[in-house]
């Protein structure tokens, strides 16, 4: 072992050995290049620390490894990061939280790279509790990470779990000594994948809020990620509400006048659409479908073609009472009667329209719609959101009183009131 990497592990036992993770954080710091030019000993540095005594020089040598280029002719970089993810010490990662999500970054990378994201998914979950500093209702960079292992895997349930937890505090993961700070992809890039996992097990309302709260997000200028969740904005606002719901006023304007030129194809889909003219919508698809293609949303535009007719069905019901099949499928622009007889099953089953098929003449009898504002169930559903409306007053009780105490607050609003008092120049006068 070089004489340099000696040195590096007497610093991080004796340091540890002491309990000074402060002078030990900054000694790593400065050993970074120091691992980097000796990747093929680090398994050798690894091999004399302890994963629970010495987190902090553990995680310094593992972030090396995964961030060099360099190719071993044994890769076990997953292996040393399953025993450092379950087996390290939170207290020590408390002191160097940025360097941890670091690694969390650079391991979802690996894993991305080898097309095995499954194998991750736990381990985050792991890393995301040894990070943040209180409940699941607070933020890390790595929920991003989670995100995108499962929806590559195509495992949602994992990050379903923490999607649903409404998030009320954002970890600053900043390093002893360093500044505050949260690297605003990672808040874009949670949204952003959590909008597309919503979508993935069609939860629209949960999908469109969290596309919504990517573009509201304050910003100088429009990032890549905001360009394509606004794109899906648009889609499921099409397949939800039937047309493109306006932008939130609190969305920064450099969003709002930039954006739309952007995404002028979506734009023409959504005119489109609004016109209930299939034949319209069918040549926008062909205008601009290689555009859809690349954005990989060609198979969201077709559940909006299809919602298109089911909405031209619903029109129908305000309209006509009995319809024929062959009617409603010329009427609506479909191929054939048994197109219509599909959409118009599927509609009934979904509770969208209510009507009937007479199998023997071909003939549907559309009915008004039930009563539905009755009986013990819209009582529980009334009582289960008032419950979260009381939470959330709660919630927003508490968060103005750790304001009103803040500090900086404090200061700023003291200021204020000192400038709009009148000075004593004014007075003279």
């Amino acid at each position: 072992m070089a004489s340099a990497l000696e040195q590096f592990v007497n610093s991080v036992r004796t340091l540890s050995s002491h309990g000074n993770y402060r002078e030990l954080c900054d000694t790593l710091n400065k050993s970074s290049e120091v691992l980097l030019k000796n990747i093929q000993h680090l398994d050798n540095v690894l091999e004399t620390l302890d994963v629970q005594q010495h987190t902090l020089g553990v995680l310094a040598v593992l972030c090396a490894k995964f961030s060099s280029q360099g190719c071993n002719l044994q890769d076990n970089r997953f292996a040393q990061a399953l025993d450092f993810i379950v087996n390290s010490s939170a207290d020590q990662i408390r002191f160097a939280p940025d360097t941890f999500a670091e690694f969390c970054h650079l391991f979802t990378n690996y894993l991305v790279e080898q097309k095995q994201p499954l194998k991750g998914i736990i381990l985050l979950e792991k890393a995301i509790d040894k990070l943040r500093y209180f409940a699941e209702a607070q933020l890390t960079s790595v929920h991003a990470d989670l995100c995108q292992l499962c929806l590559l895997a195509k495992c949602f349930k994992p990050a379903i779990k923490i999607l649903d937890v409404d998030i009320i505090g954002i970890c600053q993961e900043a390093g002893y000594g360093a500044a505050t700070q949260f690297d605003a992809k990672y808040f874009l890039l949670y949204y952003y994948y959590g909008g597309k996992i919503y979508l993935a097990v069609r939860n629209l309302d949960r999908a469109l809020y969290f596309f919504e709260v990517a573009l509201t997000t304050p910003a100088h200028a429009v990032s890549h990620i905001m360009l394509e969740a606004y794109k899906k904005f648009i889609l499921v606002s099409l397949l939800l509400h039937g047309k493109i719901q306006p932008m939130p006023k609190y969305a920064s304007k450099v969003v709002t006048r930039f954006i739309k030129p952007l995404s002028q194809p979506y734009h023409d889909l959504a005119n489109a659409f609004t016109s209930n003219n299939h034949g319209e919508l069918n040549s926008v698809l062909s205008k601009h479908s290689e555009v859809f293609t690349r954005d990989h949303n060609m198979g969201l535009i077709k559940q909006v073609s299809a919602v298109l007719y089911k909405k031209n069905i619903q029109r129908l019901t305000k309209t006509f009472l009995t319809l024929s099949l062959s009617d409603v499928a010329s009427r609506v622009g479909l191929p054939g009667p048994g197109d219509a007889e599909k959409h118009i099953l599927d509609m009934i089953e979904n509770g969208q329209i209510y009507a009937t098929i007479n199998q023997k003449d071909g003939m549907v009898v559309f009915k008004d719609e039930p009563d539905k504002f009755s009986g013990p169930q819209v009582l529980k559903s009334l009582e289960e959101q008032l419950s979260l409306c009381m939470e959330l007053d709660t919630r927003i009780l508490c968060m103005d009183e750790e304001i009103q105490v803040n500090p900086q607050y404090v200061k700023k609003s003291a200021g204020m009131q000192e400038e709009e008092q009148p000075t004593k120049s004014t007075y003279a006068m």
